[in-house]
């Protein structure tokens, strides 16, 4: 198997992994506060696409230090034993396509435009960009917008309830493929499983992601952003992926397996939580003032999310222990659901809507009570390892 689960104890300094990421996500505001030129310095350092940035190079080089020592654990002739066991798969796709999405634009669609309306403010606008290849004369209707000449430039002006709603969508149909491998690998799930759900989830996104977007925007079509989709995939799944095959198979070939798990694992070990804790400050000293600027909204914004994270959780979990599945597998499997791939969610939103947008803002706010909510799901899956059957290491999964 992967390794020994019974290991992956949060202890010592894991233990306070909570503390730490709200530290970090201080010290990232005040780095942008104090040493704004440096913040956006780094924050300029992106591949674009479309004259969007898409990449954060800083961000990437943090997340393939964060993934790849998960990926070089993984004894791949494993990924095929787990590929075989369907049910977990076919749970993460339903939840992630067939429920999540709807969920999302229900919570948000209630909080955003009912409870919180007033707060928001009814009558307050938004200016946006209009659809790609879409060129209709100013004072034109478009869905719930109307189209504003500003310094020259065609704009959609919309509710702002509704284009923070759009950043929720964008969230809502981007599930995560990426730091899922982090948030599985701590509640001592099946790597492989992991890996495999990943996999499959990486490719349906492709398929589904504008084709759905699309839909509950309601904007007539929500443009498939096919190179960032693929850049983003390629760049924070499969270039750690294929380094840890690589390695893994010319580390043990040079040293043999007993230094590989002895010595260069061990030494691996910290990487991962470290490269996670500079993922924040870097994040947040990019975003941090714009959180800041808007600590109310990002109160309206936030309450969706996290009832969005726990109700997608809840109905993996739940469906996950009705289908008898053991727990290494469904940990991961409710994971995958809960969480987002902010960050593709978030060029998504710059590329369609502009980066002052509140759709960008939502995006931001995904970022925001993505991890500490996460690693609370985590601790939670830990203490409930006893819902579910066990199943020795070694032995094939249901």
């Amino acid at each position: 198997m992967v390794e020994d689960t019974s290991s992956r104890k949060m202890q010592g300094f894991e233990r306070l992994l909570t503390l730490w990421v709200f530290l970090c996500m201080g010290a990232g505001i005040l780095l942008g506060r104090v040493a704004p030129g440096f913040a956006h310095a780094l924050d300029g350092i992106t591949i674009d696409v479309g004259g969007a940035p898409v990449i954060s190079i800083p961000i990437a080089v943090c997340l393939f230090c964060m993934m790849y020592p998960i990926m070089v654990k993984i004894d791949f002739t494993e990924v095929v034993t787990a590929g075989k066991s369907i049910r977990p798969v076919l749970l993460t796709l339903f939840v992630n396509w067939c429920v999540k999405p709807f969920t999302m634009l229900g919570l948000s669609s209630l909080f955003l435009g009912t409870v919180f309306l007033q707060f928001i403010g009814p009558d307050a606008m938004d200016l946006v960009k209009l659809p790609f290849g879409l060129d209709l004369p100013e004072g034109a209707t478009y869905g719930a917008g109307t189209v504003v000449v500003q310094a020259g430039v065609k704009l959609l002006e919309i509710p702002l309830w509704r284009s923070y709603l759009a950043g929720c969508i964008l969230l809502g149909v981007a599930p995560c493929t990426a730091m899922v491998l982090v948030w599985g690998y701590l509640a001592r799930g099946s790597d492989a499983h992991t890996l495999v759900m990943v996999a499959i989830n990486s490719l349906t996104m492709l398929v589904l992601y504008g084709v759905l977007g699309g839909f509950l925007l309601g904007v007539g079509r929500l443009p498939v952003p096919w190179q960032a989709l693929l850049l983003s995939i390629g760049v924070y799944v499969a270039l750690p992926l294929v380094s840890g095959i690589v390695s893994r198979k010319w580390i043990i070939a040079a040293k043999g397996e007993q230094w590989f798990k002895q010595r260069f694992l061990h030494v691996l070990t910290p990487i991962t939580i470290g490269a996670l804790l500079l993922t924040l400050v870097l994040l947040f000293s990019f975003k941090g003032d714009v959180i800041l600027e808007n600590p109310l909204t990002i109160l309206w914004i936030a309450v969706p999310l996290v009832l969005q994270t726990l109700l997608i959780f809840g109905v993996g979990y739940g469906l996950a222990r009705l289908l008898g599945l053991r727990y290494a597998d469904a940990a991961p499997t409710a994971m995958i659901g809960a969480s987002n791939h902010f960050e593709v969610a978030i060029a998504t939103a710059a590329m369609l809507f502009g980066l002052s947008s509140g759709a960008a803002l939502a995006t931001v706010v995904g970022v925001l009570i993505e991890v500490p909510l996460m690693l609370a799901l985590v601790k939670f899956c830990l203490r409930t390892q006893g819902w579910f059957r066990q199943t020795p290491e070694g032995s094939e999964a249901a």
